[in-house]
Formats: C-alpha cells, sequence, structure tokens
C-alpha cells in the first residue's frame, strides 16, 4: 500500500504509517498535478493547502482514507468522497487547546483594544483614554457549536464570570445545562441574546454565511464577534456594514472567505474595531504535532483493517455517538445481512426497532450497520461511509422504533425488511458482553451464535429431517459446528426451522441435495 502526504505535515505522520504503508511527502500540487499521480496510492493526509476536488477523487481508485490534520474539511468534497465509499477523518481534539486558547487570546484582545494599544506605545505614544475597553465579566457569551473546542472556551468563559448560552443541534438541553450554561435549541431566539458571539462549527452548506445582514441585524446592538472556526461562515461584507453602522461594536477574525487575498479584504479598512490575525488557531508547536500524531494514527488503523476514529462523512460513527452502543455494532450488522439474504424479490423497506436498554440511546451507529449488513449482501464496495448515501439513491425507506418494553434480554435489536414479494424479520441480542445471539427468526425463537457460515433448513417436524441434512452435508465434506432446531412462537404449525452453522461454504448443489429431501422447505445458505 501507498500513502502520500501533501502540505507541510510534521514528520511524526510519516514514521507512524510506514508500518503499514510506503509513505511519499511531496509538497502541495494543483488539481490537475494530482490526479496525474493519486490513482497509486491508499490513503492521503493534507492540511488546509490542498484542495481535494471531485475531480481528484474520481481518479484515487484505490483511495481508502482521506486524513485532514486539523479540524475544518472544506477543502475536501465530502460529498464525492462519500459516493465512492472513501472515508474522511479530521484530528477533532488535536489543536483543541491551541484554538480555543486563540479564540479568548482574540476575545480579550477585542475587549481591551491590546493590538491597537501595543502599537501605539510602541510609536512612542502614551494614549490612555483612547482604549478604554469593556469587561468580559458577567457578560453573556454565545457559542455556536459545542464540541471540544467550545467547550473548552466556555469553560474559561465560565471561570472568568461570564454568562453562557449554546446553541448546537448534536448537543442536547441537559448537558449544556449541566455544563454551566443555557442551551438555546433554535438561532431565531439565540441571536438578541449574547454581548459576544463565537463560532466554533465546521464551513457547510448550512453554516455558510450563518453570521449574514440577517442574523446580524437581530443581535444586540453592539455584539463583539469572534471567529476562529472557518472563513466564509461569517459574511464579511456584511460584518463591515455592522460595524460601520455601530450594531457590532468589533470583532476579531482569524480565519477570512480568500486568505489568498486578504489584502482585499474589507475588514483592513475597520483599523482599531477589528483584530485580525493570519489563520493562527492551529499554529503552535504542540497542535502541529498532536495532529499529525492524531490523523497518522487514523490512517494506520484504516489501512490495516480497523476503524477510523474521527470519520466525518459518517456522523452516526463519531466516537461519542458510539461508545455507548457499539458493542451491538457487529450484531446489527450481522442480522441485516441474514435478513438480506433470506429475503425474495426487491427490497423496499427497512424498519429497525430496539428494545429495552437502548430505547434510551442514540441508535444511529446501528442504523448504519443496518444498511450495509442489507446492501453488502447483494452489492461490492459498501461500507459504513456510502451505505446510507445508496440507500437514500434506491429510494429504500429506513425506520427506526424504540420500546422500552421488558423482554429477556438487556438489550435487543430487530430488522424487519419488506420486498415485493415477501418480509422477513430477524432479532439479535446480547446475553453477556460480547456474547451475540440470533434470538428471532421471522416467527420462529431461537438462540443460535451468528457465524461466518449459517444453513436455514425450514421443515416438517417429524423423525430423521435433521439426520438426513447432516448425512447430506457429511457427504459432502461439510463440517457442522453448531445446530439448533426451532419452533415458531405461539403456534400449532408443525414447520420447524434446522439452523446449522459450518465450518465451511455449503455449496449450490449440496443445498440442492438437501431442498431435495421430502419435508424441507425451500432451506438458504447464508454467509456472513
Amino acid at each position: 500500500m501507498r500513502v502520500l502526504i501533501t502540505d507541510k505535515i510534521n514528520e511524526s505522520a510519516k514514521d507512524i504509517i510506514s508500518s503499514v504503508a510506503e509513505v511519499d511527502i511531496l509538497p502541495t500540487m494543483e488539481e490537475d498535478e494530482l490526479v496525474k499521480i493519486i490513482g497509486a496510492y491508499d490513503a492521503l493526509l493534507v492540511r488546509s493547502q490542498t484542495k481535494v476536488t471531485a475531480k481528484i477523487i474520481e481518479a484515487s481508485v484505490n483511495m481508502k482514507i482521506i486524513g485532514r490534520a486539523g479540524v475544518g474539511v472544506d477543502n475536501i468534497d465530502l460529498d464525492a468522497a462519500t459516493k465512492k465509499g472513501i472515508i474522511v477523518v479530521n484530528s477533532p481534539d488535536g489543536n483543541t487547546n491551541a484554538a480555543a486558547e486563540h479564540t479568548l487570546a482574540l476575545m480579550m484582545s477585542l475587549s481591551r483594544n491590546i493590538p491597537s494599544a501595543d502599537f501605539s506605545v510602541k510609536q512612542g505614544l502614551w494614549e490612555r483614554s483612547k482604549f478604554t475597553g469593556v469587561e468580559v465579566f458577567n457578560k453573556t457569551l454565545g457559542i455556536i457549536g459545542f464540541g471540544k473546542i467550545g467547550q473548552h472556551v466556555a469553560r474559561a468563559a465560565l471561570a472568568m464570570g461570564m454568562n453562557l448560552v449554546v446553541n448546537d443541534p448534536y448537543a442536547t438541553k441537559e448537558y449544556v445545562e449541566k455544563f454551566g450554561g443555557k442551551y438555546i435549541e433554535h438561532l431565531d431566539d439565540f441571536w438578541a441574546i449574547p454581548d459576544f458571539i463565537t463560532v466554533h462549527t465546521p464551513k457547510t452548506k448550512e453554516t455558510a454565511s450563518l453570521i449574514s445582514t440577517n442574523s446580524i441585524n437581530r443581535m444586540k446592538k453592539g455584539v463583539r464577534i469572534i471567529n476562529c472556526a472557518r472563513g466564509g461562515i461569517v459574511d464579511e461584507a456584511a460584518l463591515v456594514s455592522a460595524i460601520e453602522s455601530g450594531q457590532v461594536a468589533g470583532a476579531a477574525i482569524d480565519v477570512y472567505e480568500d486568505e489568498k487575498n486578504i489584502q482585499n479584504s474589507p475588514l483592513l479598512k475597520l483599523g482599531n474595531k477589528v483584530v485580525l490575525t493570519p489563520h493562527l488557531g492551529a499554529s503552535t508547536s504542540e497542535a502541529q504535532i498532536n495532529v499529525a500524531l492524531d490523523v497518522a494514527s487514523q490512517v494506520k488503523e484504516v489501512l490495516s483493517g480497523g476503524d477510523a476514529a474521527s470519520a466525518v462523512n459518517i456522523p452516526a460513527l463519531k466516537p461519542q455517538i458510539l461508545e455507548p452502543v457499539k458493542d451491538y455494532m457487529p450484531l446489527s450488522e450481522a442480522i441485516a445481512k441474514i435478513a438480506s439474504q433470506t429475503l425474495t424479490g426487491n427490497l423496499r423497506k427497512i424498519d429497525i426497532e430496539v428494545k429495552g436498554n437502548l430505547a434510551g440511546l442514540d441508535v444511529s451507529p446501528l442504523s448504519v450497520a443496518v444498511l450495509k449488513g442489507v446492501l453488502s449482501s447483494n452489492m461490492l464496495g459498501v461500507n459504513y461511509v456510502n451505505a446510507p448515501f445508496i440507500a437514500k439513491q434506491r429510494g429504500i425507506n429506513v425506520t427506526v422504533k424504540k420500546s422500552e418494553q421488558t423482554t429477556d434480554y438487556t438489550g435487543s435489536i430487530s430488522v424487519k425488511l419488506e420486498g415485493d414479494k415477501s418480509c422477513v424479520e430477524v432479532a439479535g441480542a446480547l446475553i453477556a458482553p460480547h456474547v451475540e445471539r440470533i434470538v428471532k427468526l421471522d416467527n420462529y425463537i431461537t438462540s443460535i451464535e451468528p457465524d461466518k457460515f449459517m444453513l436455514l433448513i425450514p421443515h416438517k417436524n417429524k423423525p430423521n429431517m435433521i439426520g438426513q441434512a447432516a448425512s447430506v452435508l457429511g457427504a459432502d465434506n461439510v463440517n457442522i459446528s453448531k445446530m439448533q432446531v426451532a419452533q415458531k412462537h405461539d403456534s400449532n404449525d408443525d414447520i420447524s426451522l434446522m439452523i446449522i452453522n459450518t465450518d465451511d461454504v455449503v455449496e449450490s448443489d449440496t443445498l440442492d441435495k438437501i431442498s431435495k429431501i421430502e419435508g424441507v422447505i425451500e432451506p438458504k445458505f447464508i454467509k456472513l
């Protein structure tokens, strides 16, 4: 395998990855240059300088993972990567301290006019009255985006006696209140409250020009705005107009709409009403090492067959969401594969139901695992990244139901597939940590371990059915590792279900022989 590192990334990244792949370090390249060579690589590591476009991704025939040594990924075409099943990871923690500290430094510099006062003194002047500032004590700080950087800023702000209001669709009222702030669910209700506003979100379609003429006009007169997140979240022309009119008292900006042409920015004409720094949020020696180590470790893990810790194009698999349900991920994928391989006809709908302790959790990771299991049974190249996209593209409707109904298990998950010709349901549970069991196959109550090879044999409940099936398998050199016969729940039906785990693939001719046994009804071989 080969990995390409561009931009200036700490050498420690190469040291980590070189144990599993050949690593090339090249300078930042334009699109056409990168397109010519990218097909030879399995992974790509960049900072913000390299623009990983759809054209580059299309040429990435072997690409498995793209790593961004930093937080923002707006220089990577996430839609194109997702469609192609390429994992995109960042380093959400590596520069947390650096970015949060810079945010606080900008806020204090803005409130106390520190850069202008410093320049004045260095000119030999003594203009104390000119640089009267404002205190942050007892002022309200509004934080948009309550990830780790936003939380770090919040801790410091609370320690300085500030009040805190938070808007973040991924946070909860309970969590923010426990932290010491007030949760504002809708931005329409947020804008008029803060004296200072700081943004800590990625730049997306939803956050581009989030701070615009429309939102600024709703803010408290004299508000101060800080942006250490991504350029383009703040509409610079709107901000300049608002500062000139007095609606906004000042701004501290570290990131810009067009950093290559900063000399043309209208912000430059505002003098001491703005504090401007050249994208220094992650520019500490510690942060440069941390982001390199973080992203390189994730690339190494993925290339070694593991999972990424911070995949930005798989929101459901973010660590804080995944952790409470991660033990159910393999089980969810397994029952989905079983259901998919027993369904006849074209899939139309997927119904997922969780019970017990799972009902109180965010089970979106399990939904992704189910989609991967269902689709990968019939398609190549399906992974956690592109499974939701493929399902949406194919018009497959997915519903999730939660039930706190008491069951025989602490938590269970069922997958029901509806097709144009049939409907199947498979349920699974953990009977102990990491001990998975299939507990229901349609109306059959079972307790069998999901395994690589499984044979499902519906049959009439009469003598010698198990012996005849076992004889066929034995004659064809297929070893049986486990076996169970399941009965239908609350039914007098004389049809039972033989569930056999095998050590070997059951070939089609063997399956044909079993199907010809009198009393056997449409046996199916499942491969997990």
